[in-house]
């Protein structure tokens, strides 16, 4: 990355770029502007450059259902990889533009979606749990229910959604605004299959990373797992602040 990129820059090249896809560009631009809490994601963009986030929680806060040693890994080593990933592509990117070079632009663009993808991707999961869950607050239920037809349904469907990704990828409760309603997507690779402009909610890890060390090839144990943890007064505060920057 460049030394004199600031966070206003990067939130310049990712809300309206590629990211948006994968993020709706939000955590950061809230984080920069002092936004609303419910958009921000803490600790993934400082000094200048991208950083791994704390966890939320301790390691093991969300055993059994996922386990401390999972946890660890995924957000140490994994996570860690993405967040390198795209630091670099980003410098790689800065070299080239100052070199007057655009012959390795294409192979870097898909790199920075993939990195940047992920490395949001897993800043929201580690929210999208926790280690008290509860039933959707009565403004996530209202909007489930306009959505899907019912709370049950809606989050069947998330379920259903997130086990059958293929290959490795994302189930993703997002919020499209030009619609204002909520949406189910896949996200495959981070960033394939996103829906532009919409704003992720809630997000469930289906790369084997995520759980094959605790459920070998049950990923469908692990959606289970998943939605008993899921946050869902984390997805209302998110789904609260996306309609307040919907409205301006």
């Amino acid at each position: 990355m460049a030394t004199g990129m600031t966070r206003r820059d990067a939130i310049k090249l990712f809300g309206a770029g590629t990211l948006a896809a994968a993020t709706g560009g939000v955590a950061a631009a809230a984080a920069a502007d002092g936004g609303d809490a419910g958009l921000a994601l803490p600790g993934v963009f400082a000094g200048g450059k991208y950083v791994l986030p704390k966890l939320p929680y301790a390691a093991d806060a969300l055993e059994p259902g996922c386990e401390a040693r999972t946890v660890r890994i995924h957000h140490d080593k994994h996570h860690a990889g993405y967040v390198r990933g795209l630091n670099a592509t980003l410098a790689k990117l800065d070299a080239a533009r100052r070199a007057g070079d655009y012959g390795a632009v294409a192979p870097l663009s898909r790199a920075l979606a993939f990195h940047a993808g992920g490395h949001l991707l897993h800043s929201l999961f580690w929210h999208s749990m926790t280690p008290k869950p509860a039933d959707p607050p009565a403004s996530l239920a209202k909007a489930m229910v306009a959505s899907f037809g019912s709370v049950r349904a809606g989050q069947a469907h998330f379920a259903a959604a997130t086990q059958a990704v293929e290959g490795s990828g994302w189930g993703v409760l997002a919020y499209e605004p030009a619609g204002d309603r909520l949406l189910v997507c896949q996200a495959e690779k981070h960033q394939d299959l996103a829906v532009w402009g919409a704003v992720p909610l809630l997000a469930a890890d289906v790369w084997e990373h995520a759980y094959y060390l605790q459920y070998a090839n049950r990923r469908a144990d692990w959606v289970a797992a998943f939605m008993k943890l899921a946050n869902w007064r984390f997805a209302a505060d998110r789904l609260a602040a996306a309609r307040n920057a919907a409205r301006g």
